[in-house]
């Protein structure tokens, strides 16, 4: 099958959207927090209970830099093996702005839909070796191939940021579907939060620091942040903003469950087509 170059760039787009590959952790009802914990306290233990994290279920809405409005709704499942199912649409782009994301065995799938299957020859499906891609996301320096090496990430990572912050601070009492949460904010740099780190292990600092490269090559060098952790200390929504180089970026996540069993499973074999097939394809044209 010969597909254009035009084709591939087509399918690739939507690679970009896993940039904001965000994340916290859900809520489910547990001991109270202590009224004693100091604001910073609250957040440090939040993000200690992300390390806990097997399964999480998500929504994320916002603007992305160079995107515009984007809502996603996704699940992942970090252990034993890492799997991921995401559904994005692009607002007010109608149905070729919708895509949907999966990470099933290692490989990586993007469907477009119909408008894709009339681009690849009836396949609706592309598929990527994640091994590969993530080698050549190392050198790529970002965009779709340095979005693809963040695919298989624990989104949960960026809840712990403001573990760095020097100002963070307690807002008040908020419910958030349903659920009762303490809304804590404040502004932290990338360096900040990697100073934070010292101190971690080596698993988790070096699990953490590979979160920042992807807003280190959108540009990105301090966060304004908002988290809402419940009862129990866990993350139920979150609000990431920051001044990329290709405009503003502002997603907040609202997490539904968390350790609770997801199942992935890939597209039908007869709708896939295969990436590296398609670039010989567009390279021989």
């Amino acid at each position: 099958m010969t597909v254009s170059a035009s084709a591939v760039r087509a399918g690739t787009a939507g690679l970009a959207v896993l940039l904001i590959g965000t994340g916290a952790v859900a809520c489910s009802n547990g001991a109270s927090e202590s009224p004693k914990m100091t604001p910073a306290a609250a957040v440090a233990k939040a993000a200690k209970n992300v390390e806990d994290i097997t399964s999480l279920t998500y929504r994320m809405t916002g603007s992305m830099p160079g995107q515009g409005q984007v809502k996603a709704d996704a699940k992942m499942r970090l252990k034993p093996d890492v799997a991921m199912s995401m559904k994005i649409s692009a607002v007010g782009k109608g149905a070729d702005g919708v895509a949907e994301i999966r990470v099933v065995d290692k490989a990586m799938f993007i469907g477009g839909g119909a408008a894709a299957a009339k681009e690849m020859d009836g396949k609706s499906w592309i598929k990527f070796d994640m091994a590969a891609l993530g080698a050549a996301a190392g050198g790529a320096g970002g965009g779709a191939m340095g979005a693809a090496g963040q695919a298989d990430k624990n989104p949960a990572q960026e809840s712990t940021f403001l573990t760095g912050s020097k100002d963070v601070k307690e807002v008040g009492t908020e419910t958030v579907d349903g659920v009762k949460t303490t809304h804590y904010a404040g502004t932290v740099t990338l360096d900040q939060f990697r100073d934070s780190l010292k101190s971690q292990s080596k698993l988790t600092r070096e699990v953490r620091e590979k979160s920042l490269d992807q807003y280190e090559k959108l540009g990105i060098d301090k966060f304004t942040m908002d988290m809402w952790i419940g009862e129990d200390q866990f993350t139920k929504q979150f609000r990431l903003r920051g001044q990329a180089d290709k405009g503003p970026l502002d997603m907040t996540i609202t997490f539904d469950d968390v350790n609770k069993p997801v199942d992935v499973t890939a597209p039908p074999a007869k709708d896939v087509a295969d990436l590296a097939a398609m670039m010989k394809g567009a390279q021989a044209g």
